[in-house]
């Protein structure tokens, strides 16, 4: 229990804050999930719950541990409250810049000089986050991966007034919530994003240019390279939606042509198609178990 006198708040209730608070929580830090919708939070925590339950059925976690990881949970509409104590800020809202200098500002003025502020962000730049804050050095990215109380990652990243001692610090809480922490610099998409990306945006290419088909190209990446999920498949997972503003931003980035979104991507994404969250994507998620390639973007 080691971690009981540390406590973090996360600002955003969706699929990433949720599950950023469930992790957290299983690894007995007093957690505020914060959002200003009631519903939303209901919503987390009727989700953190089920996820909760199904880590008890494989065996993952004992049942006991249930009620303990809930019960490590506090919901609020209060941020300035939940705010006074915190030695973490983690945000998880939408990728959307205007948003989060919002959050920043404000968890900036409600949080005490030591806390640090972290930014879940797959793509915004660190050091524009730290801009619209008064303690720049304590401004960090953790970017943990979906879904987070699974994946062992979190990519930390430093922005340029990112001080040696909130690295560290930030190093040191991951493994304590048993993730591997791997650093890297302040650069569009990062590492995992600067990769992942450009693949998916050509495995959309090669789908376009009816290179082959949407089973097979990710059939061939799964079987060929490994992959645990194709990469329209993940595509899907992820959200079109966030795949296309990740490429914009390496593309504006970095200014160059490589990372221009795929038209296929960009037409999708205008047709309401964003994947798994809209029930239809690459493939029709209406029956997720059984996965059928979606004809109508051909």
């Amino acid at each position: 229990m080691q971690n009981s006198n540390k406590q973090v708040l996360i600002i955003g209730s969706g699929t990433m804050g949720s599950g950023i608070a469930h992790t957290f929580a299983q690894y007995h830090f007093p957690v505020f999930l914060y959002d200003s919708n009631t519903q939303a939070l209901d919503a987390a925590l009727q989700k953190i719950t089920t996820n909760i339950e199904r880590q008890i059925a494989k065996g993952s976690i004992p049942l006991s541990d249930k009620q303990t990881i809930l019960g490590n949970i506090t919901p609020t509409t209060d941020i300035k409250s939940a705010a006074k104590n915190c030695v973490l800020v983690v945000e998880a809202v939408p990728e959307n810049i205007e948003i989060k200098q919002n959050v920043f500002k404000l968890i900036d003025a409600v949080c005490p000089e030591e806390t640090i502020l972290a930014s879940n962000t797959s793509s915004i730049s660190i050091t524009q986050l730290a801009s619209f804050t008064d303690r720049p050095d304590k401004v960090i990215g953790m970017h943990f991966m979906n879904p987070v109380p699974i994946m062992p990652l979190v990519e930390v990243i430093s922005g340029m007034l990112t001080s040696k001692a909130t690295t560290e610090s930030i190093v040191e809480m991951s493994k304590a919530i048993g993730k591997t922490p791997v650093c890297t610099a302040d650069f569009p998409g990062f590492i995992s994003n600067r990769i992942l990306m450009p693949m998916i945006n050509e495995a959309i290419y090669a789908l376009q240019e009816g290179v082959a088909g949407i089973a097979e190209i990710d059939q061939i990446m799964k079987l060929g390279m490994a992959h645990p999920m194709g990469p329209l498949q993940l595509a899907d997972y992820i959200g079109l939606d966030v795949c296309l503003h990740i490429m914009e931003v390496l593309h504006t980035g970095f200014g160059n042509s490589k990372y221009a979104p795929c038209p296929l991507l960009v037409k999708m994404v205008h047709a309401g198609f964003l994947g798994q969250k809209t029930k239809k994507g690459f493939y029709d998620w209406t029956t997720p178990k059984n996965l059928i390639a979606n004809d109508i973007i051909r």
